[in-house]
């Protein structure tokens, strides 16, 4: 009936996740609320680190992507699994420190890094910086070489794969802000650079062609370019790339029909297509990487809301309106994401009517999803969105004033806030 194994109807018919009711967990904390099924962050964490370990024969690494979801206590959570962190920002690099967390473990992404950036993640020691473009490169060398140091880096690879995905998160084609480009020879020319600097140690390629893709050929595809190129590069400028980060993008099942490959398929198939070409090419077996996120949090969080009005217009549709919307769930407005919807104190009634979900913000467009099949709902119930758990608090803002909701854990029917909900006064808190 769900699209994640962690809900289930409790005897009061009851919507739970992770063994805990949720109709309890909004009177207790109140709506909007996010809910994140522990147990289940740490069972995608292992089955990923797991797999990747197996068919890379030791040789596989994961790094969770801390833009689908961060805050201390999830980068606590990712570090005691022994997964990396793959981090886009000072702020996330700021709140990894503070957590903890071993900075060795961490990639730093970013396509525009400021020089603060780049300089905090070199005081910091960041595991390695994957770089986007020759000016990063020019003034991480200088910053690097003020600093003493010689940072890790990456390059950010565009391999010109077609993820079958929505336009505004297609990365890995040559019209794209992100990375070199191989169609033109950047990416080689990139190398040759990196080659002769004397305050970056260029170790790896990185590629990342998507969100949210079922499909395994492309990943296959992707590992194929990216390994001619390191075979272009042992070939011509004598050189052995030793680390490939294959990037996520990993899709997961936010409706009912939507069927994802086990990660696990993935994992070897992709490493049989690596192997195959590393012994084909004549290159030594890379350090191999990865970065799930949206795959390791969606599935485990859910946001919990109370309906407000509803609006019946005859012959036309019908609005149930909750208390947030596009402040804390972004996504429908910004790529018609689509999402399974339960009232939480109706949850094993049977979903009788399709409604459209408004949220309360000043915005027409404001709307959780469409035609969406619902139990009848009704002014005070608690409605559950499903597989939340990814760029929805991380997206999240403050449009017209609205406060940003509090994060719950649920650990075998316990709960615990990590993330306060905002006060009213931490909403003018900034303001002079």
């Amino acid at each position: 009936m769900f699209v994640s194994e962690n809900l289930a109807v409790n005897g009061q018919g009851h919507l739970t996740i992770g063994g805990a009711d949720t109709v309890e967990l909004a009177r207790q904390y109140g709506t909007p609320l996010y809910v994140m099924d522990e147990q289940l962050i740490r069972t995608n964490l292992r089955r990923f680190r797991d797999s990747m370990q197996k068919y890379y024969d030791g040789k596989g690494y994961v790094h969770y992507a801390g833009k689908a979801f961060t805050c201390l206590e999830m980068c606590r959570v990712v570090a005691s699994e022994g997964v990396g962190l793959d981090a886009v920002s000072i702020g996330e690099l700021y709140t990894a420190v503070k957590a903890g967390f071993p900075m060795e473990e961490v990639g730093f992404h970013g396509n525009n890094k400021t020089d603060e950036e780049l300089r905090y993640a070199i005081e910091v020691g960041v595991g390695h910086i994957i770089v986007d473009n020759l000016s990063e490169l020019r003034r991480l060398e200088k910053i690097a070489a003020e600093l003493i140091a010689c940072p890790n880096i990456m390059f950010r690879i565009k391999p010109g794969i077609d993820a079958h995905t929505h336009q505004f998160i297609m990365t890995g084609q040559i019209d794209s802000k992100f990375g070199f480009a191989l169609e033109t020879g950047e990416a080689f020319d990139a190398v040759k650079e990196a080659l002769s600097c004397e305050n970056v140690r260029l170790i790896g390629l990185h590629c990342h062609i998507g969100s949210q893709i079922f499909d395994i050929e492309p990943f296959e595809a992707a590992a194929k370019v990216m390994l001619e190129l390191m075979a272009k590069i042992k070939n011509e400028l004598g050189y052995e790339i030793s680390a490939l980060n294959l990037g996520g993008g990993f899709g997961i099942k936010y409706l009912n029909e939507h069927d994802p490959a086990p990660f696990e398929v993935y994992a070897e198939r992709v490493s049989a297509v690596v192997k195959e070409k590393c012994s084909d090419l004549g290159l030594t077996m890379p350090d191999v990487y990865i970065e799930p996120g949206r795959a390791i949090a969606a599935p485990a969080g859910i946001t919990l809301y109370t309906v407000g009005a509803r609006k019946e217009i005859p012959g036309i549709r019908t609005y149930v309106s909750v208390d947030g919307g596009m402040a804390d769930d972004p996504r429908y407005i910004l790529y018609q994401s689509e999402y399974e919807a339960v009232v939480a104190n109706k949850a094993g009634e049977e979903r009788s009517e399709r409604v459209t979900i408004a949220g309360k913000c000043c915005e027409s467009g404001d709307l959780i999803g469409e035609d969406m099949p619902l139990q009848h709902a009704e002014s005070g119930d608690i409605l559950a969105v499903l597989a939340t758990g990814a760029y929805n608090y991380s997206m999240s803002s403050n449009y017209n004033r609205l406060q940003k909701p509090a994060v719950v854990f649920v650990n075998e029917g316990e709960s615990r806030v990590v993330v306060n909900r905002q006060s009213l006064d931490d909403l003018i808190s900034n303001d002079v």
